[in-house]
């Protein structure tokens, strides 16, 4: 018994040695006489009491902060770091090796918010590599530019890992600092100039997660550590040393908001059907599709279409996650391929009476030239949106001013109801689900900092749209134009100054028109020629012709 106890006390001094000798040989830069405070700092915590030696898995995706520990940069070699904190995001990825106890460790860090504006990028990405000592919880890592490690096993899992693309995704679609500038520009950053004049290492304690921050059977973890960046020819330091503080996210919890944000998605676009559905029907007759704006229906088309695009491009992106976005990208393509686009048709042919007995060429052209300003603009938008894309948040308002073609078509033709109310206010609050949840949701899968102010713009912008429609609809499309600014206006209950002691029968009915009353029982058209006035207004919702010669009638 005396000589297990004397062997288990050798074997755990030979783990000690080796651990202390793979530690201090991460640090072949600075010489070893010269005390580093990151070594104070982090051998001389004291040890998190945790039972018996197990190996944490700290594989996985931190979120925390970074500050610069003297509170501003204090170095002249880089003084572009300016700002005193921001957030970082950790990868890692551990993989054991043969020296029992410590694992080996490659991954990146993201660190948001470091430049200043006149470098157009908004942070620092770096890769780091180095070794997890788990019996003691210390990660040590130094800067990897990529030339001597191999990178597979962090790609793998980068390319895996829902948390990571999505937010690759969102930053380069959503965001006003995309992530694709950090990696695009970063040699023509400080960063790049950094990497070849400064060694940066890494000092981390690793932790468990508190229980509050702890659900379900996942381990979380939390990183609390020090970034340092002793120059080359040891000149001082590169920038001040950096706290970081970082914890585990659980991964599963982005895949289940992804998963409900496309089974929204999914039940918005379900309800758009419906009200196109009820919309059609509502100006079914030529007379009533030729009121509808076409530029209305064909910028909600457009948008459809961007948003069918924007869910396939993130199933491909997220392969666990395609079968989701793919079926909200499915629903979109239904709605604008099929039914918004069978739409813009019906009103393109209503507002073209005339071209419907020119022939099939005739047809064809003006359908092919229709068809190709569509999806010309589509394309364009795009290249537009990829060229503006720092004001992406000011071209969704602009895309969102949907309902002014129609007001202003009302305005001009003085059209009589020509949407459905409940297309109205459903079409109205159905497209602000998407927005409101990206830039409104404070924990929305995208990671897009919320706006509560541009979201209550947005709200107010497109609801006072939809009121000004609901005005025009019950109170007269020019409502609220001044009676001074209004064009003169065609009046089908004027008086005929000539037989009007005879009858005449209107040829809608086939009644007869007692010309003798004074009454509004009767219209004239400018043609000359009488009709009740029911009979009339329920001619008109059906066709702006003149029963009798075919004349086109104005506006009632």
């Amino acid at each position: 018994m005396k000589k297990s106890n004397m062997g288990l006390g050798f074997l755990l001094c030979l783990l000690s040695i080796l651990v202390t000798q793979q530690a201090n040989g991460l640090r072949p830069i600075r010489d070893t006489s010269r005390s580093s405070w990151g070594d104070q700092w982090l051998f001389g915590k004291k040890e998190v009491s945790s039972g018996p030696f197990s190996p944490w898995n700290i594989t996985g995706t931190y979120r925390g902060t970074w500050k610069f520990q003297d509170t501003v940069n204090s170095s002249s070699k880089f003084p572009d770091f300016r700002n005193q904190n921001g957030n970082s995001v950790i990868e890692l990825v551990t993989s054991p090796t043969k020296i029992t106890g410590v694992h080996y460790v490659q991954g990146a860090v993201v660190f948001h918010d470091v430049f200043d504006n006149e470098h157009n990028v908004g942070g620092a990405q770096i890769k780091v590599e180095g070794v997890y000592i788990w019996p003691f919880r210390q990660l040590r890592l130094v800067a990897n530019s990529g030339k001597n490690g191999d990178s597979g096993l962090e790609d793998d899992y980068l390319l895996s890992n829902p948390y990571h693309l999505l937010g690759i995704f969102s930053s380069q679609v959503l965001q006003e600092s995309p992530r694709d500038r950090i990696m695009s520009k970063q040699k023509a950053s400080p960063i790049h100039e950094m990497e070849k004049h400064c060694n940066i290492e890494i000092a981390a304690q690793i932790s468990r997660a508190s229980s509050t921050q702890n659900s379900g059977d996942k381990d979380y973890f939390h990183i609390e550590g020090l970034m340092e960046s002793p120059a080359v020819d040891d000149d001082g330091d590169c920038f001040s040393p950096l706290l970081l503080n970082a914890t585990s996210i659980n991964v599963e919890v982005y895949y289940n908001k992804a998963v409900n944000y496309t089974l929204m998605v999914t039940f918005v676009s379900f309800l758009q059907v419906l009200l196109l559905i009820r919309q059609m029907e509502h100006s079914n007759t030529q007379s009533g599709a030729a009121k509808v704006s076409i530029v209305m229906i064909g910028q909600q088309a457009i948008m459809d279409s961007y948003l069918c695009l924007l869910h396939l491009t993130a199933g491909i992106l997220v392969e666990s996650l395609f079968n989701a976005f793919a079926t909200a990208a499915f629903f979109k393509f239904v709605v604008f391929s099929i039914f918004e686009m069978r739409y813009l048709l019906a009103i393109w042919k209503a507002t073209r009476p005339s071209n419907s007995g020119e022939g099939w060429e005739t047809m064809r052209r003006e359908l092919s030239f229709l068809y190709s300003r569509f999806y010309g603009i589509l394309l364009g938008g795009i290249l537009i949106m990829y060229e503006l894309h720092n004001y992406m948040r000011w071209i969704l308002l602009l895309m969102y001013s949907f309902w002014i073609p129609q007001i202003v078509a009302n305005v001009v033709r003085d059209s009589r109801k020509p949407l459905h109310p409940y297309y109205i206010l459903g079409m109205t609050v159905t497209r602000l689900a998407i927005p409101l949840y990206v830039f409104g949701c404070p924990k929305n899968f995208m990671r897009v900092e919320p706006s509560n102010a541009w979201c209550v713009g947005l709200c107010a912008f497109t609801g006072f749209q939809a009121a000004v429609l609901l005005l025009q609809h019950y109170f007269g499309s020019r409502c609220f134009v001044p009676r001074k600014m209004l064009p003169d206006k065609y009046n089908y209950y004027r008086r005929l100054d000539h037989d009007v002691n005879r009858s005449r029968d209107c040829v809608i009915c086939m009644a007869t028109i007692d010309l003798r009353r004074r009454t509004n029982d009767c219209m004239v058209t400018p043609c000359e020629h009488l009709f009740h006035s029911g009979c009339l207004q329920r001619w008109m919702d059906i066709k702006m012709e003149c029963p009798t010669c075919r004349r086109t009638l104005p506006p009632a």
